[in-house]
């Protein structure tokens, strides 16, 4: 997949999300035979962004959809062209340098535009999110977290919004390490734009980065979308401070469909300031206080992807999938510590997620219908 295809992939997805995520599923090898029943086949020589196109409005006259898919391509020129002018890279999910967790989820963008050390989101990495309207005591210990995670390696994760989003970002800085944050918007559109220095520092010590091309602004349906974003760039979510209605809690949603782990800070109830961090441990995510209890949830290892954390191989099948709680009944572990070694696993390429949140091992993996080169 070129960066070309993959912009004009996403302008083909825009105006439906479910379409793309099973275009993308289909083209990765991914698919369900439902997927396959929606998708007509790809023809011999067909380009990718021909099929899209094709397969979006299969029973539009043909003169119709060859306009289209050059329209499409028109459009992915021109966003490739302001983008670099901008020095903004668009990363695509072809792209090694993609996140691996991010390319693991259900539905990841096609083309992440990025801006800074692309290397970043190859660390290990843990979302802190929470209330826009935050407290002080909300955010110091969004800080404090932080900048304990940052300077034991950890990368920070967070949405660039107001209160705790922002104290994350400035104390993974402060600390000297290294932070990603998450727009809504085009990477030349800062959302807020308070948060603009914020945003060229972060690009200087690790990566500011969107789904959403140059010129796009900061439309409130953007924002939900971006969250899978955090929550998949991540293995695991901290929740501090979050009212019921809290955007933080769709991160937290994200996650749980992701696989990953969510650990919430608890608070003051007095305001309703943290009902909904509350209703998650309620629910069943961990309550945490302090860096080394997050840590400790995900097995305390900070180790880069390649280290040997992983579960020892005999307690893998070889030839079938598996779950995480099959893999902690053989190995004696908790779950959430062989959640957090099957997902260096997976960073390492050793093993790959399928399906109702299985795990198979990369040689072995299950194909359903036929696979298609991107």
């Amino acid at each position: 997949m070129t960066s070309s295809e993959a912009v004009a992939l996403a302008v083909v997805g825009h105006s439906s999300r479910r379409f793309l995520a099973t275009f993308l599923r289909v083209s990765s090898g991914r698919a369900s035979a439902e997927d396959l029943e929606v998708l007509p086949a790809r023809d011999c020589g067909e380009s990718l962004i021909a099929w899209a196109v094709r397969s979006r409005a299969s029973a539009a006259n043909p003169a119709e959809w060859r306009g289209e898919c050059q329209r499409v391509q028109a459009i992915a020129a021109e966003q490739l062209s302001a983008a670099s002018a901008l020095g903004v890279s668009a990363v695509t999910l072809a792209d090694e340098v993609y996140p691996p967790l991010l390319a693991a989820i259900p539905d990841p963008p096609p083309v992440l535009w990025a801006k800074g050390l692309v290397d970043t989101w190859q660390q290990m990495a843990i979302a802190v999110v929470g209330s826009r309207a935050a407290t002080p005591h909300g955010i110091a210990m969004a800080s404090r977290l932080s900048g304990d995670l940052a300077r034991a390696g950890v990368v920070i994760v967070s949405g660039l919004a107001r209160g705790i989003d922002a104290a994350a970002h400035r104390a993974a800085l402060a600390s000297g390490g290294r932070t990603i944050g998450v727009l809504g918007c085009g990477l030349d559109r800062m959302y807020p734009s308070e948060h603009r220095d914020l945003g060229a520092a972060m690009a200087r010590a690790g990566a500011v980065v969107s789904e959403f091309p140059v010129g796009v602004a900061p439309l409130p349906h953007h924002f939900p979308l971006r969250n899978r974003i955090i929550s998949g760039l991540s293995r695991a979510i901290v929740v501090v401070e979050a009212g019921e209605k809290s955007g933080a809690l769709i991160t937290a949603g994200a996650a749980l469909e992701q696989g990953r782990e969510v650990l919430v800070v608890p608070g003051a109830s007095i305001g309703g300031r943290n009902h909904g961090g509350h209703q998650l441990i309620r629910d069943g995510a961990r309550l945490v206080e302090s860096a080394e209890d997050i840590l400790s949830e995900l097995g305390g290892s900070t180790a880069a992807p390649g280290a040997d954390t992983a579960p020892a191989s005999e307690h893998l099948p070889e030839s079938v999938a598996f779950t995480v709680d099959e893999v902690a009944a053989a190995s004696g572990e908790a779950p959430h510590a062989v959640l957090a070694r099957l997902l260096d696993l997976e960073l390492e390429g050793r093993i790959q997620r399928i399906e109702g949140g299985r795990f198979v091992r990369a040689s072995s993996r299950p194909t359903v219908g036929p696979r298609v080169t991107v």
